[in-house]
């Protein structure tokens, strides 16, 4: 599988010039890719504002029309993020839309970033997810979810051999982001993505270190400091490797 991570700096809330960025950045590579990963909250970057909230619906939702249509056009697996509003509840939302434009999954960040009172502005989600697209199984997280490991021992135990974390982490904490990454993925024995933005935001710099690690935590790409995106080949039959050469999953007991 084709993994692109598209790390970009967004105009702080401004969906229709963030679409136009998305746009180029994806007509600069050539490569065919399977799966397309970006920021939270892709196109209005982490905000409070709720008032850009979207509803989860196809006919209604800038957002969602948008990388619906990039799917179909790319024919690619994108996975991004939004504000979603149902009626009068507002959630920090990651969805999931296959290669022909249909949206398959949401997932509403668990844990919320009370340092930034975000759980002021937002509902808590209550569910992990787990997706399957082209018969791999994908578990779902938003940013500050990296630093509860109990939500990825939940999709280790469900066997995923790929997680996913889109992002907006400030470079004062980076070295946290790439050190979780790196846990989630050695612990669970799985393939670990994280897309983070780059650019400033008010007092806060962003830096990316958008990064995948294997099962054994080897780092096999990341990019700083760059609007871009980075195309990375896996190979998934690696999980079924280490799992089988070390099966310590079978030996987790949650108590």
């Amino acid at each position: 599988m084709r993994i692109g991570l598209v790390q970009y700096n967004p105009e702080w809330e401004n969906k229709s010039v963030n679409q136009e960025k998305i746009q180029n950045l994806i007509n600069s590579v050539s490569t065919k890719i399977d799966l397309l990963i970006f920021p939270e909250m892709t196109l209005t970057g982490y905000t409070m504002n709720t008032k850009l909230g979207e509803p989860f619906n196809l006919n209604e939702s800038q957002t969602l029309q948008f990388f619906s249509q990039l799917s179909l056009q790319c024919e690619v697996i994108s996975v991004g993020g939004f504000i979603e509003k149902e009626n009068d509840k507002i959630f920090n939302t990651l969805f999931v839309v296959d290669k022909s434009g249909k949206i398959i999954s949401r997932y509403r960040k668990i844990h919320l970033f009370s340092f930034a009172e975000e759980e002021k502005y937002y509902e808590s989600g209550n569910e992990p997810v787990v997706v399957e697209v082209d018969s791999i199984k994908i578990g779902l997280s938003i940013c500050y979810d990296l630093r509860f490991p109990e939500l990825f021992r939940f999709y280790a135990k469900e066997k995923v051999e790929l997680i996913i974390n889109i992002a907006n982490w400030p470079e004062s904490r980076i070295d946290h982001y790439v050190h979780l990454l790196k846990a989630r993925a050695i612990e669970n024995q799985c393939f670990m993505v994280g897309v983070n933005r780059v650019g400033y935001v008010k007092k806060d710099y962003y830096n990316g270190r958008s990064s995948i690690f294997d099962p054994m935590g080897n780092e096999i790409v990341s990019l700083v400091n760059e609007e871009k995106l980075i195309v990375a080949e896996i190979d998934f039959q690696k999980v079924r490797e280490v799992r089988n050469k070390f099966p310590f999953l079978n030996d987790i007991k949650l108590i």
